[in-house]
């Protein structure tokens, strides 16, 4: 009797073993199925930590977390107003007079009391224009009569960016920025130039952008000089095909310094440089560091361990992998994940208080306040760490946010660290979108030629230049 009740016993701690794995299973099926939805229905654009949540901040403290005091904050939504026009676009003045000024009450003559101007804006369309060369020849009558052979006088060719061509530098700079800025492929241009009854194939509008970034690289390497100067730098990587390449997938990558815009009194100059590469090893980024041993900010993947920077984590990855796992969570439901958020968001916060104050201000602030904040963190992670189920979408982005720790809190140790590597992440969004567009690079000297145009077309912009203005500026 004893053996068959250690038998049923065995049987049941199987079932109950099988039932745990089978409820496991499901709950990790629903959480990814929750994900998916949110993904395909869900809103694409993330808000800015220092804003999200702030109206059920109450609702996410949850019993593991410790005890926080819940902050009031109140906004005013902003009229919205219209932006005036810019003072040195040319203006064209119509006066919209009355003929007849006379009074209709006593006959008396009207006098001009004061005026409404009223600005509607005007979109002329691109002109298109042939420019003529004329180089007159000359030469001695008196020698054509008494020499065999004749001196002939001339004026020098002009140079030109494309010798021999018939682009000029303002032709060159519309197709470089609408493509690399505006991610406007060269089939659909060579479409738009058939509008004016011109044939200009873009196969010849390719052999350009190549020639066009040869003319560049010397700028290129003069800003790649004075990046590894910079004591702080960004670095992210996205994947581009390439149709020559033997590889399925090759990758850009970006290093740039500053920020996205002029900002007044500036200590780190505003550069943004891709680096074609047909692979994302470790050996990429070592190459093109050359040594650099400043700051280096980065997201979490292990090929940057090869250089010789100090890492610099990015929160916004890290709260990323919570909001996934608070989308996975099931509808009305708020735990561990929203905790975290409310966590990160309030570090924000710290941020986006101290934007415009200096470096050292910044640091100060930072110990006083984010310290606390990241201590109390880390404890939650380290209690939750033991409870949750690692391959659940909160249990990938406890583990993450403790692999990432040490990175996490370095942008404590300076005050022109930033919190996040939004900074790459930014001046990487118009080649991913781009690529949307124009797919792929057909040939290795055509990405490289590609990286070298976005680095120019990406750092003048950072800088406040129009594009346009300072491609043909160069080119001239």
């Amino acid at each position: 009797m004893q053996n068959e009740l250690d038998v049923l016993r065995q049987q049941l701690a199987k079932q109950e073993e099988i039932i745990a794995q089978l409820q496991a299973r499901n709950n990790y099926l629903e959480e990814q199925f929750r994900l998916a939805q949110q993904k395909r229905f869900g809103a694409s654009k993330e808000s800015h930590p220092a804003q999200a949540d702030l109206f059920n901040e109450a609702e996410t403290l949850v019993e593991e977390a410790p005890e926080q005091d819940v902050e009031t904050i109140e906004y005013q939504r902003k009229k919205p107003t219209r932006q005036p026009l810019p003072k040195e676009l040319p203006r064209e003045r119509i006066v919209h007079d009355i003929d007849n000024k006379q009074c209709d009450c006593c006959g008396g003559e009207l006098h001009k009391m004061g005026e409404d101007v009223s600005e509607k804006l005007e979109f002329i369309s691109a002109q298109v224009k042939v420019i003529e060369h004329v180089r007159p020849k000359y030469s001695c009558r008196h020698c054509e009569k008494t020499h065999t052979q004749v001196e002939i006088k001339q004026a020098p060719v002009p140079p030109s960016p494309i010798p021999k061509g018939i682009a000029t530098a303002s032709l060159l700079s519309q197709i470089i920025t609408s493509k690399y800025q505006y991610g406007l492929p060269l089939y659909r241009q060579e479409s738009l130039f058939k509008q004016y009854g011109i044939a200009l194939g873009r196969g010849t509008m390719a052999d350009w952008m190549l020639r066009c970034a040869s003319l560049f690289k010397p700028l290129y390497d003069r800003l790649h000089e004075v990046l590894l100067q910079q004591p702080v730098l960004h670095g992210d990587e996205t994947t581009v095909k390439v149709v020559k390449e033997d590889k399925q997938t090759s990758y850009m990558w970006l290093y740039c310094s500053g920020m996205d815009s002029p900002a007044p009194e500036a200590s780190i100059p505003n550069i943004a440089l891709f680096d074609y590469q047909n692979s994302r090893a470790g050996r990429c980024p070592v190459a093109f560091l050359q040594g650099y041993d400043g700051y280096l900010q980065v997201d979490g993947y292990a090929g940057y361990e090869q250089t010789q920077a100090t890492l610099v984590g990015c929160w916004a990855h890290a709260r990323r992998k919570f909001k996934e796992a608070a989308d996975a969570q099931a509808k009305g439901k708020t735990g561990k994940a929203n905790w975290a958020l409310n966590q990160i968001q309030k570090l924000y916060r710290v941020e986006t208080a101290n934007k415009t104050a200096s470096a050292e201000a910044r640091q100060a602030v930072r110990v006083q306040q984010s310290a606390p904040l990241l201590a109390q963190f880390k404890t939650w992670l380290d209690k939750s760490a033991q409870t949750v189920v690692p391959k659940s979408k909160l249990g990938e982005a406890v583990h993450y946010t403790l692999r990432q720790w040490p990175k996490l809190i370095r942008y404590l140790d300076d005050g022109h660290l930033k919190i996040d590597n939004n900074r790459a992440e930014r001046a990487i969004k118009p080649f991913v979108i781009g690529r949307k567009n124009w797919l792929f690079s057909f040939t290795t000297s055509g990405a490289e030629s590609s990286a070298t145009l976005y680095s120019v077309i990406e750092t003048a912009r950072a800088n406040g230049h129009t594009p346009f203005d300072y491609v043909m500026h160069c080119l001239n």
